[in-house]
């Protein structure tokens, strides 16, 4: 039987108690996500914790079994709440110290690594291989989150930070390691569903409206099933837009899983990584796909990980 450890310091500051904690880690979403909730008090005692750390503050959280701990989060101390009797600590990852403003400015004909670089932060590096291009793209009382997010949201590329690189990738293209699952040893629950591609009919319809008003139009798909509709203004640019088709067509449609299933601390599994599932009794659905979320929970009522898959590879 495995006991459960933990190790959670926020600045100078080293937890003596917890209720449950839990992380988020994601490829989609900006930013990895910990919430750390405490009793208010301890042995009737108020634990005062806000006099010890503050907003701004490191956060390192690590987890494990028995003597094997290591590290499931690193961020910063986002806000503190109290809820019910309860204390949240609401935490971020480097994404947090995006949160400055940017001074106005106006791109004409840009390319996306341009646009990155313009907000990125001191000390960050910038991974990109996302191939886009704007016909302009103007900056106005935005922060460099904000921007990055309406990056995001525009293009659909996965970006995210892991140390102190800005990853921005096409989706499903970066691998950080993987993890292998038997439906008959180590998945605790299962919500996965298995579909073929024949019945995952989907068009992709990508529309960019270029500065002048013209739209261009690209589309990746078959038509007589769900659509998928993306608008962009400013991108006027067909092999982005087309290339931004076929990338969501992949993520749509594919033979496999999708879903999500639960599982404990081991094996380790991240966001990014690949994700092998096995079952003995039918082994034809068998497969390798991409991890886009992972939560991982710790509480007295025991930890795990849930697995949010997206397409095979």
């Amino acid at each position: 039987m495995y006991i459960m450890q933990w190790n959670i310091t926020i600045g100078n500051y080293r937890l003596a108690m917890l209720e449950s904690v839990e992380i988020v880690r994601s490829v989609e979403q900006l930013s990895d996500t910990a919430i750390i909730v405490l009793p208010a008090t301890f042995f009737n005692k108020t634990l005062n914790i806000e006099q010890q750390i503050k907003p701004g503050d490191a956060v390192k959280i690590q987890l494990g079994y028995d003597n094997y701990i290591r590290t499931e989060f690193e961020g910063y101390l986002e806000r503190i709440a109290t809820n019910d009797g309860s204390l949240s600590l609401h935490c971020e990852d480097a994404l947090y110290i995006f949160r400055y403003p940017l001074q106005n400015r106006e791109f004409i004909n840009p390319s996306l690594d341009q646009l990155l670089n313009y907000l990125l932060p001191g000390g960050f590096q910038l991974a990109n291989d996302y191939d886009f291009r704007y016909d302009r793209y103007v900056v106005r009382n935005q922060t460099a989150w904000q921007m990055l997010k309406q990056l995001q949201e525009e293009t659909r590329a996965n970006i995210y930070i892991k140390g102190k690189t800005l990853h921005v990738h096409p989706p499903y293209s970066e691998l950080f390691g993987e993890a292998v699952y038997s439906f008959q040893h180590n998945i605790e629950k299962s919500e996965l569903e298995f579909r073929n591609a024949d019945d995952r009919k989907v068009q992709v319809v990508v529309e960019g409206k270029s500065h002048d008003g013209k739209v261009l139009r690209a589309t990746a798909g078959q038509s007589g099933g769900d659509v998928v509709q993306i608008k962009i203004e400013g991108v006027s640019h067909m092999p982005s837009l087309q290339k931004l088709a076929d990338e969501q067509l992949k993520v749509k449609s594919y033979t496999g899983y999708s879903g999500s299933f639960t599982a404990w601390l081991l094996p380790f599994c991240d966001a990014g990584f690949a994700v092998s599932l096995y079952d003995n009794d039918y082994q034809h659905k068998s497969g390798t796909y991409y991890a886009t979320e992972v939560i991982t929970r710790m509480s007295k009522e025991g930890a795990s990980r849930t697995i949010i898959l997206g397409r095979k590879l």
